[in-house]
Order: C-alpha cells, then structure tokens, then sequence
C-alpha cells in the first residue's frame, strides 16, 4: 500500500490486519464446511476486490466530506465495545472477565499514553502507543499475570507455507458470504483512506483509491494461500497516525520490513502474543477515540446545513444502534445478516442514500424548507 507503482499501491501510511467482519463468516463455513472451503473462498473474495476495484472507486463521488465524516466518527465509535472488552480481559462470558486487575493494566495503560501525549516531547511523543503497552506489558509481568511457556515452545526460525492447513477448496454459498464481507471492507476501507488523506494533507482520485483496493486484493488472495486471514486496512491505524504524528511513508517502510524480518522468527511472535488483552485494550481505548475524534474533526469542515445534520444524525444513529443491538436482524437470511449486522456498513450505506436524496435530488429543496 505504501509504495505506488503503475497498478497497486495508495501511497499513504495504510496499515494491513485480519478484519474483523470475516470472523463469523468464516466461523460458520469452517464448522459447515472446513477449513479448505475458508481459504477457498478467501481467495475468490480476493479475486473480487481486485476486479471491481476500478468501478468501486468510481463511486467515490457519493463519498463527500459529510459522508466520510460521519463513517470514520462511527468507525471510531463503533470499535469502542472492542477496547472495552480488551480491557475486562477479553472474553466477556469467562468468570474473571472484568477482574480488578485486568481493569488496572487496562486503564493504567490508557493513562500512560494520554500523560507521554501531554507531556513529552519527540520521539517519546511519537511512540507514546508503544510505550504504553510496554509499561503495562511490564506492570503485568510484574504482577504475575504472564505466563511464558509459550516462548520457550515456539522455534527460533520457520519459513511460511503454503497450504499449512489444507488445499483451498470451493462451494458458492461460502464464496457468495466472503464477497459480502469484502464489500463491507471495502466500504470501511473508503473511510480510512479518506481520514488518512485529511490527515496527510493529500486530496486523494479515483486512481488511488483503485489502487488500494487492488492491493487489499491482492493482500487477501495471499492469506488464502498461506492459510491465514483476509485482511485489509486497519481503521485503528487512523489514531495511531493522528497521536504520532508520523505523516511520512519512511517510517513505515522501516516497519514492514522488520515485521518480514520478525515473521520468520516464531519466538517474537509468541512474545507478542503475551501482551494482556486489557493492557491491548488500554491503547484501544485512546486510538479508537483519536479515530472517532478524526471523524469528528473532517465534519467540522462541512456546511452544518439541515440537510447534512440530518445526513449525520441518521447514519451515526443506525450505526450505533445496530452496533448495539446485532441480534435485530437475527431472523433474516445469514447472508443479510453479513450485511445489516454490521454497524459500520449500516451506517455508511444510510449515509450515502442519505446524501443522494437530500443534495442530489428534487427531494433537497423541500428539505430545506421544511426542517
């Protein structure tokens, strides 16, 4: 993403993880089917992204400033349950979930941010994130909450394969429930790139957009050949972004090359895993609210008209409420549920049908003068 060239690449600080909307998708179609059929269909939804990626970027003008607002506000808003089920302890039917302790390490680390953010200066500033998970990684240990057994199993070296865990394999109803699921990445994705446009200073075409599809595409097909998950752009990265500062592509360069180097080594990788989830849910905390106060910021630039508070109102309001309330829609078609369940792409589809009817349509003047 980060490196442009003639058919991939956006060009900006854009950061790749496993998305959150496959995860029931792929649940019920390993359960169903196996783990073959979720690679298979991993890589068709790939295959899709990369396809459509020119026409999808065409829409970008029902995209206006009012609707990306209003969708990186939900996104950071939306994404808060998640910082504050890290910080109980993760799994929220366990019996320890919101323990004392994990709410120590959780708003400990949250504070140690928010105080590196106040007070210091530089570099320190920059890396406020890390340190704060590093001092409550540190805390953790110190209080005995961290097991390492599973740093002395991991290996030292190992090279990624392909088909780890089976050959890809194919059945239509798996494939069609992944292209869904990608569509409400794509979505998500048009936000991010936007706030992170806003946030550089970029103004960004069709071309660009294009472009960063194509790569999560092509990201996906990947995942399904080496047998892990689809990814695509992390929303989180927004906040990290705003809180650090760091607007220049060097540094992310820097990044991906070590996480190559670090992807090689199982043992770093087991040490990561040892980060508590309340302490992850800490630094959750500040990014997902910098995510939404980014939102925030890019709707103070739109024309506060009735037409557009009403543009906000309605697609932060069902947003949220279905964010809240999944289970609404429990009773229609799994494939619908893909969709409606999903609070962010709720949201960003009201946004969108919103600003078609009330700034491109006859509908608009009577609008105007009737609120």
């Amino acid at each position: 993403q980060i490196r442009r060239t003639p058919i991939t690449g956006i060009g900006l600080p854009v950061v790749l993880g496993c998305a959150v909307e496959y995860v029931a998708p792929l649940q019920s179609i390993g359960k169903n089917f196996g783990l073959g059929y979720m690679y298979g269909g991993i890589m068709v939804a790939g295959l899709f992204i990369i396809i459509i990626a020119k026409p999808f970027a065409h829409l970008r003008k029902y995209f206006p400033l009012v609707v990306t607002g209003s969708l990186i506000t939900l996104i950071g808003f939306t994404l808060m349950p998640v910082a504050f089920q890290n910080i109980g302890g993760g799994d929220a039917t366990a019996k320890a979930f919101g323990n004392p302790t994990h709410l120590f390490l959780g708003f400990f680390t949250a504070l140690v941010i928010v105080v590196l953010n106040i007070w210091a200066k530089g570099f320190l500033k920059q890396i406020s994130i890390l340190i704060g998970i590093l001092v409550g990684s540190v805390v953790a240990v110190l209080m005995g909450t961290v097991d390492f057994a599973a740093v002395g199993q991991a290996h030292w070296a190992q090279l990624p394969q392909f088909f780890y865990f089976g050959t890809p394999r194919f059945e239509w109803s798996s494939i069609a429930t992944l292209i869904l699921a990608a569509l409400t990445c794509m979505i998500e994705s048009t936000g991010v790139y936007f706030a992170l446009g806003d946030i550089t200073g970029r103004k960004l075409d069709d071309r660009d957009l294009e472009h960063g599809y194509r790569s999560e595409g092509i990201a996906a097909i990947l995942g399904g050949l080496f047998n892990t998950f689809p990814y695509s752009t992390f929303s989180q990265n927004v906040g990290i972004v705003q809180l650090s500062g760091i607007k220049k592509l060097t540094p992310i360069y820097y990044s991906a090359f070590m996480l190559m180097i670090l992807g090689l080594i199982p043992k770093f990788g087991a040490v990561a895993t040892l980060i508590p989830s309340s302490v992850l849910g800490g630094a959750m905390l500040v990014m997902f609210g910098m995510v939404g106060a980014q939102g925030i910021k890019m709707l103070s630039k739109v024309e506060l008209n009735n037409k557009n508070l009403l543009i906000i109102a309605v697609s932060i309001g069902f947003g949220l409420g279905v964010t809240t309330q999944p289970q609404l829609f429990q009773y229609l078609p799994a494939t619908v549920q893909v969709i409606m369940s999903n609070g962010m792409v709720v949201g960003s589809f009201t946004a969108v049908i919103l600003n078609i009817l009330l700034n491109h349509t006859s509908l608009s003047k009577k609008v105007e003068e009737d609120i």
